[in-house]
């Protein structure tokens, strides 16, 4: 009987015949093997219980990648200041967090993003916010490109940590793993000081980020929580924000316009 492939999270289980078939006859091995992974997908389609802020995840469970929602827990290893030193979510409880995956060490885009985020690290640490760097390289292949001068294509002395994500799960957590390359997408994901993803940027592999966009957007975040007013297109600090009401509002239009 010819076998054909079926789409991707649709489990044998659901093929009418399939599981009496199964119960009667020895399938090949290809079909057990798909079986399983279908049955697997579904587990994973199961509905599951919201991360709690600032906690490891429940065992066997992911968190939900979702703006307004809690940031999905990581822990590893990281290079911080030219030594390897274990890193988690929640040594930044209280802080705002720029959390960014890039692709490969060693490539083209990747350091000229890292690089531009560590010369600046000042201006984030100066409103209480810090800077993450994450991809699926080793720690160890951290250290060697950052040991590599900048004008060889290596990062050099670098001030904001080189989180390791050798087994992928971070990157799978946060959605941006790409199974077919086995690297990431260009994610951005800004937290603020209680754990909760208040912004998401998911960038194609050819184009770099914006270090002043990024400062622009965590500022406007944490002038929000502090005054309860909203901030409208390409605010930045010191510019006239909106109160959320039908009366406040009118304030802003008429001095617009």
């Amino acid at each position: 009987m010819e076998h054909r492939s079926r789409p991707r999270g649709i489990g044998l289980s659901r093929i009418p015949g399939a599981q009496s078939r199964t119960s009667r006859i020895p399938l090949p091995f290809h079909v057990e093997q798909e079986a399983r992974e279908g049955e697997e997908w579904e587990q994973r389609e199961q509905p599951r219980q919201r991360t709690p802020t600032y906690g490891p995840p429940e065992s066997e469970e992911l968190s939900d990648v979702t703006v307004s929602k809690p940031a999905p827990y990581w822990e590893g290893t990281a290079v911080i200041n030219g030594e390897f030193k274990e890193l988690k979510l929640t040594d930044y409880r209280g802080k705002y967090l720029v959390f960014f995956f890039y692709p490969l060490d060693f490539t083209f885009v990747c350091p000229t993003e890292i690089i531009a985020f560590g010369d600046r690290i000042e201006e984030f640490r100066s409103i209480n916010a810090e800077v993450v760097a994450c991809s699926v390289d080793s720690q160890f292949t951290h250290l060697a490109w950052i040991n590599t001068p900048r004008r060889q294509g290596g990062l050099g002395p670098i001030r904001i940590p080189l989180l390791s994500d050798l087994t992928h799960q971070i990157s799978k957590d946060y959605g941006v793993y790409l199974e077919d390359s086995g690297h990431t997408l260009r994610g951005l994901f800004i937290i603020d000081d209680k754990g909760i993803l208040r912004q998401i940027t998911l960038n194609d592999l050819p184009v770099g980020r914006s270090v002043d966009e990024t400062l622009r957007l965590v500022q406007a975040f944490q002038y929000t929580d502090k005054h309860g007013e909203v901030c409208p297109a390409g605010w930045k600090p010191g510019s006239e924000t909106i109160i959320p009401d039908p009366a406040g509002k009118l304030k802003y239009f008429d001095k617009l316009n």
